[in-house]
């Protein structure tokens, strides 16, 4: 499904919760009460600015009595989507951010990955893919990435664990280009970047992504990744609690110019290794 044809089905989705919750008698605030979101949320469902997520659908179905009607037009747009069901919902959100703050424990953020780079992610999680499934996923990835690179763009900050820098993803020359790409990316100041050096030790969340956004219009929320699995939280003591962990591993990592001087020197190995061989 194209994208506009995607944005139309989320207005049609949201002009039906409203209509079914007035023929219900509910205001904005009463239904979202009921369904454990802010009723400014409710509104933001209404008018496709946010799309909910599915419990969040199942539980308006149940109030409303609409017999699975939004769980099936969200599983439905849901399954549509160019990303895994658990990321949707964030790769919808970050389009809509004014801030993004990533922590990166191992692999190079999604929005600051190259081409290359993605492909050898995804090649490494789907080895027996077939060429037409990874580069689908590829520019689904670099789609994503222009969030930072177009105008007007969210204020977006990124730690990496020096870890990111020494795991090498495709060949020494793909590496080399990716880190090349993020000093460009912070040069060009669209990106703030810092490193956490493995002389930091033992940090908060270890291990564990991290990704935080804020909104001109909205609470902001948080979002943590496993293994096939995502959270999305909203929940504000939950979100607070993340970026006091964020400004934790802010304030233990190098600064932006020790960090993109690390990153320059990792691509400088990176490129000495092909001249090597």
């Amino acid at each position: 499904m194209a994208n506009g044809s995607r944005q139309a089905a989320w207005e049609f989705f949201g002009a039906e919760l409203k209509r079914r919750r007035e023929e219900s008698g509910l205001t904005q605030s009463a239904l979202g009460m009921r369904v454990f979101v802010s009723g400014g949320y409710i509104g933001q469902f209404e008018q496709a600015i946010r799309k909910p997520q599915l419990d969040v659908a199942q539980r308006i179905d149940e109030v409303l009595q609409t017999g699975g009607f939004f769980e099936r037009l969200c599983r439905k747009l849901i399954a549509e989507t160019r990303y895994a069901e658990y990321f949707a919902h964030v790769a919808e959100l970050e389009g809509l951010a004014t801030e993004i703050s990533d922590f990166a424990p191992a692999v190079v953020p999604g929005l600051l990955q190259t081409a290359e780079y993605a492909r050898g992610v995804f090649l490494a999680s789907h080895p027996f893919a077939s060429d037409d499934f990874v580069e689908e996923r590829v520019r689904a990835r670099m789609d994503r990435a222009s969030v930072i690179k177009d105008v007007p763009r969210p204020t977006y900050w990124a730690i990496l664990h020096e870890t990111v820098l020494y795991t090498p993803v495709g060949t020494s020359d793909a590496m080399a280009r990716q880190l090349e790409h993020i000093t460009a990316m912070a040069n060009e100041r669209k990106a703030m970047v810092q490193v956490l050096p493995f002389a930091a030790g033992a940090y908060p969340n270890m291990g564990k992504m991290l990704k935080t956004m804020e909104f001109d219009d909205a609470p902001p929320t948080a979002y943590t990744e496993g293994v096939l699995s995502g959270t999305l939280l909203d929940d504000p003591a939950m979100v607070k609690q993340v970026q006091g962990t964020y400004d934790l591993l802010r304030a233990a990592a190098l600064s932006p110019e020790a960090s993109l001087a690390l990153i320059e020197s990792a691509a400088e190995d990176y490129r000495r290794c092909i001249s090597t061989t």
